[in-house]
């Protein structure tokens, strides 16, 4: 299980490696030939001197142009020693696989981004021995995907875009859209992509808005990400936690709820129609199609 942010916003690519060299094209401009094949490699930069130096990800990818070395780094906040690393790591690669390192730096602050951007020059003044310009996602590039279609159409961008901009008032959205999309792969991807966000919601608000979404997808209850809310006290066979995430939901989304329709939530038994309600109210437009079909 994924158990932090840090972890997550570079495992991503590892999950979709493809997932990069669109984010490179689309966010940043950036024209990386077409990928025809990609093989994660070991993050060990460790050499026989007792010196660790490990990456985050790294992964080759042929294309038809030569291949090349994406070398992810997760970034949380501003850290100088990264200034002397990650050009011992470019070197170093470039050194043991003779193909081209491209150094993606990842973070979910946009003053971390600023400063991840700056180039590193080593050298003379004018006259560089050696110049590192990392490539850098992040809250100011990475799309806000808050459009149900868009999500569909770019499963793990859209994962993405919901890691970089979990919080605020955009959170909803961006959440609720990736959720609908998610019923459109495959059950074991994700719940994988469902591991992700959660772990990089740092908004207390934004994760139980994720955990009540998730809460009515049913392949959620087989991850180990469903054992921790049920640990937390959430269970879902509890009859007034369903209930109460409906009314949450609809809370969430704008959606007013009359005292009639609260009242006939709330004093519902059923465990299956409360978890049908639940559902329908990622979508519903009025408080009152709760029941269209009851």
């Amino acid at each position: 299980m994924v158990s932090s942010s840090h972890e997550a916003l570079h495992r991503v690519f590892q999950k979709d490696p493809a997932l990069l060299t669109r984010a490179l094209r689309r966010v940043l401009h950036v024209p990386f030939p077409e990928p025809r094949e990609f093989a994660v490699l070991n993050a060990d930069l460790t050499e026989t001197e007792p010196v660790e130096r490990p990456v985050d990800t790294l992964m080759r990818v042929e294309t038809d142009e030569g291949a090349y070395l994406l070398v992810v780094e997760s970034q949380g906040k501003p850290d100088e020693g990264k200034r002397g690393s990650w050009p011992y790591y470019l070197s170093y690669l470039y050194a043991k696989y003779r193909c081209e390192p491209v150094l993606i730096v990842i973070t979910q602050s946009s003053t971390t981004a600023r400063w991840a951007a700056q180039p590193i020059r080593l050298g003379l003044p004018g006259w560089h021995s050696l110049t590192v310009r990392p490539l850098v996602l992040g809250p100011d590039n990475v799309p806000v995907i808050t459009d149900e279609r868009e999500a569909e159409r770019d499963v793990p961008l859209a994962v993405l875009s919901a890691m970089t901009h979990g919080r605020g008032r955009q959170a909803a959205p961006i959440l609720e859209s990736l959720a609908a999309a998610l019923r459109t792969i495959d059950s074991e991807s994700a719940a994988v992509f469902v591991a992700f966000v959660d772990s990089c919601l740092v908004d207390p608000q934004a994760k139980q808005i994720w955990r009540d979404l998730m809460a009515a997808i049913h392949y959620f209850f087989r991850h180990p990400v469903a054992e921790q809310v049920r640990d937390e006290g959430r269970e879902e066979g509890r009859v007034e936690e369903r209930a109460e995430m409906t009314l949450r939901i609809l809370d969430w989304r704008g959606i007013g709820v009359p005292e009639a329709v609260r009242a006939r939530v709330e004093s519902c038994t059923d465990p299956d129609q409360l978890t049908a309600w639940a559902e329908r109210a990622l979508h519903v437009t009025n408080a009152a199609q709760l029941f269209r079909e009851d």
